[in-house]
């Protein structure tokens, strides 16, 4: 940027100024303009964190997922565990009858309840095969206690899914309906026939269910429980769809909590700033109306919440103020020098308007990278964000002159100087100048140190660690875990590609084989609690066709008989099959169970499940899925997303600082105190042991954006003193006492406000907070030592004389 373009710019601003005071009306009736539709969609605003709203349309992993959903139903189930003294006990089998049957009687959106009460028993009477409830005939007695206990720890169908291995837990499994249904359609309707109708309602199929349908499903099961809850019949429930509408409820708690604090916060450090009322008003107003109006905007592109872009909220908070901070502290200072308001407003633009707007390009350009990501919140997170920040900009250009306008501030003075302060920075200005080799010195093994600790890093995805280790979803899900070994899924499907395909006994022989060979993988906490398929059902069948003898729980040797028998199944009435295979018997689908862990873990795992299956399936097309497998796919996206990201976004800030600045030089040099902050909060997070998961993976890009905005005030700053006093020391002195102050100013409002997340129920809002927090201190220590260390190591002498000219240095003087 040359400086006649620069001095353009900078009175374009000044004019602006004067302009939004003298039509003050006018600018309030625009921003009301824009802002209220977008304020009355906010009511319309959702949350979604559903595994399968983290995918882009169109992506093969989603595609897969979909079509065996389509096919099979989801693989998707609430666990309902109950503890009691004693499972099989006539008294707590009524008692867990009573619960079964009102979480059938009301929780919407079920398609299947199954626990002990309506298992599958299968068995034979003569000739005859008979599907029907496990509890169909109830006990009376204590031998039929026993009978019933021996049969159902004998069952692999039961133990370790129904029941634990040790009889100590028992499960009601939920499974949610493939898609909403609307209830109270007539079954008749779009036909006329001349028959009045009967008055019969059928469910009619909607869409796929909703994070909405999914919590409400949960809250109807919790309530259940809680009315069934005792002593002696604790209750636990897991499964995906609680852990997911566990965080469906955190977030908009977190918004309520962290949005108050975050306010108060940053209230308070701008009443310490400029002791007045307006000084806390005009830039929090700014920020509510900034925030709500890219909220809404979300809401009227029906763009949900999630536990990403909550983040928002401080984020946007922190930004805006930042932006106000900057005019008014140079509005307060012109006030209290002349008493015009008008033309104070003027000059506050004239001198930070650039800067303002060059921090907010960059800060966008920032979130800008995520748009590439392959992870859709985060994608949606780098659209609205950028938009977010060009509100907060808009806003304070155009509300903050305005407010200043129709309500002005007193004439008198207005900044209180601290003598305090001044001596502060004018000592920071001479240690960085006088120790300038020291201090770059020290810079770099601060990067060396961070560059060590940026090799322990590691990648980490789970859900259940973003809550407090207390909290009642984590504790009931790693006890549920640790009882019957998992509480989610990984779906394999066998495609043999023909028509029956599935009833070859050598298929199904292989097929068990490869049953037994899931149950017995170890990767370390990874471990396939159950395997089940066809086989299992098949198995079942031949046994109770012949005389319910163990010596027959095994495939049939003969096609015919195969196909014989599962003719037989499905005339019983039971709908298993539709579960397991396809109507052509073309393929088939493999279920194991597995515990709720990190994704990272399962990377391997999956491998190795995929690898077994194509060896022991040769001429079949295999496909690895469900929303356990699907959610590991995400995590591989957002490893790829954050190195899109931080290349994108140190790119794009990197030329936009040597264009904004106006030299290659001095714009590459700007950037060193820049990566420091981004090198050791990395470097913390390895030697810290804190993962980079989808939360943590976006502070780089998000910290670059925020980081270069002290940076751009600086050097904005210095480079015009330094055109002025030709003397690197006088310059920073200068740009200190000037920029320096509404700097520190607004790095204390950043940290201040990210770190109100240090309260947030989400540890994985906790860690984000704290470590941007941490970030933007580091940056205002990088800004106020390592940048004018290094223009003064750089522009500190000339080549020929010691030092450079004189007062009126030209700005070709710089390079």
């Amino acid at each position: 940027m040359t400086g006649l373009m620069r001095d353009r710019i900078e009175a374009w601003f000044a004019a602006l100024g004067r302009w939004v005071f003298d039509h003050r009306w006018i600018t309030l009736l625009v921003v009301a303009v824009i802002a209220v539709p977008l304020l009355i969609q906010l009511p319309t605003l959702t949350i979604d964190n559903r595994t399968e709203r983290m995918f882009l349309e169109g992506d093969p992993a989603l595609e897969a997922y979909r079509s065996f959903r389509d096919q099979f139903g989801t693989d998707e189930f609430i666990v309902v565990a109950v503890n009691p003294p004693q499972v099989f006990d006539v008294g707590f089998l009524e008692r867990l009858r009573a619960l079964h049957r009102e979480i059938e009687a009301e929780t919407p959106h079920v398609a299947e309840v199954t626990s002990l009460i309506n298992a599958r028993n299968t068995y034979g009477e003569a000739d005859t095969l008979i599907v029907e409830d496990l509890l169909e005939s109830w006990p009376t007695n204590e031998a039929d206690i026993e009978s019933l206990r021996q049969r159902v720890m004998a069952n692999p169908f039961y133990r370790g899914s129904l029941v634990s291995a040790d009889a100590t837990f028992t499960t009601i499994m939920i499974k949610p309906r493939t898609v909403a249904a609307q209830p109270d359609a007539d079954f008749l309707d779009g036909f006329d026939d001349g028959v009045e109708p009967s008055g019969t309602t059928i469910d009619v199929l909607g869409g796929q269910l909703t994070s909405l349908e999914f919590s409400e499903m949960v809250t109807a099961v919790r309530g259940i429980a809680e009315r069934h809850r005792a002593p002696d019949f604790p209750i636990y429930l897991a499964g995906g769809p609680v852990v997911t509408d566990a965080i469906n409820r955190a977030v908009p708690r977190d918004l309520t909590k962290l949005m108050p604090l975050s306010t108060l916060a940053v209230a308070v450090c701008l009443w310490f700033l400029f002791w007045r009322a307006s000084g806390v008003i005009y830039p929090l107003l700014i920020v509510w109306i900034s925030l709500f109006s890219t909220l809404g905007l979300m809401a009227l592109v029906h763009i949900p919440m999630s536990n990403i872009t909550t983040m928002l909220a401080s984020f946007l908070t922190v930004v805006g103020v930042a932006d106000s901070v900057h005019i008014m502290s140079m509005f307060y200072q012109r006030l209290s020098e002349h008493g015009d308001a008008r033309t104070a407003i003027a000059e506050a633009l004239h001198h930070s308007g650039l800067a303002v707007l060059m921090t907010s390009v960059t800060t966008a350009v920032g979130l800008l990278s995520f748009v590439v990501a392959d992870v859709r919140p985060i994608a949606e997170l780098g659209i609205v964000a950028p938009i977010g920040v060009i509100f907060a900009l808009f806003f304070t250009v155009m509300l903050l002159p305005a407010l200043l306008a129709v309500f002005p501030a007193p004439k008198r003075t207005l900044v209180r100087r601290s003598q305090r302060l001044d001596r502060f920075l004018a000592g920071v200005a001479r240690v960085s100048c006088t120790h300038s080799g020291k201090i770059l010195a020290v810079a770099v093994i601060v990067a060396l140190i961070a560059v060590a600790g940026m090799a322990r890093l590691r990648f980490s995805q789970n859900g259940l660690k973003w809550f407090k280790e207390h909290a009642t979803v984590r504790t009931a899900t790693e006890l549920v875990d640790r009882k019957l070994g998992g509480t989610l899924t990984v779906e394999v499907v066998v495609d043999t590609g023909k028509t029956d395909g599935l009833i070859e006994p050598d298929f199904l022989r292989q097929l068990e084989s490869s049953m037994t060979w899931a149950e017995g993988v170890d990767h370390g906490d990874v471990v396939v609690a159950k395997a089940t398929s066809l086989e299992t059902v098949l198995k079942e069948i031949n046994r109770a066709l012949h005389g319910n003898e163990e010596a027959h729980y095994a495939i049939p040797d003969d096609r015919n008989l195969i196909a014989q028998e599962l003719l037989l199944f499905e005339g019983t009435g039971s709908n298993d099959l539709e579960e397991l295979v396809d109507n052509d018997f073309q393929m088939v689908r493999c279920t194991l169970m597995v515990p709720f862990r990190d994704a990272f873990r399962y990377v391997d795992f999956l491998d190795e499940v995929a690898e077994h299956f194509a060896q022991a399936f040769p001429d079949t097309e295999i496909t690895i899925t469900g929303s356990n497998a699907l959610f590991v796919k995400m995590f591989n996206n957002v490893i790829t997303t954050m190195a899109k990201s931080y290349v994108i976004s140190l790119s794009v800030i990197t030329v936009l600082m040597v264009v904004l600045l106006g030299r290659l030089r001095i714009g590459l040099l700007s950037m060193v105190p820049n990566l420091l902050p981004l090198i050791a909060i990395l470097g913390i997070m390895g030697w810290m042991r804190i993962p980079l998961d989808m939360s943590t993976v976006l502070i780089g890009s998000i910290a670059i954006g925020l980081v270069v905005d002290d940076t751009i005030h600086f050097m904005h700053n210095f480079r015009r003193d330094f055109e002025y006093f030709g003397n690197v020391p006088q310059a920073v002195e200068r740009t200190l006492d000037t920029a320096g102050r509404a700097i520190l100013i607004t790095s204390i409002v950043l940290a201040a406000g990210f770190y109100a997340c240090l309260v947030s129920e989400l540890r994985s809002s906790i860690i984000y907070g704290g470590l941007m927090g941490t970030t933007v201190v580091m940056a205002l220590v990088a800004d106020y030592f390592v940048t004018p260390a290094l223009m003064n190591v750089v522009f500190g002498r000339s080549p020929a004389q010691g030092e450079m000219p004189g007062p009126g240095l030209q700005e070709g003087s710089i390079t």
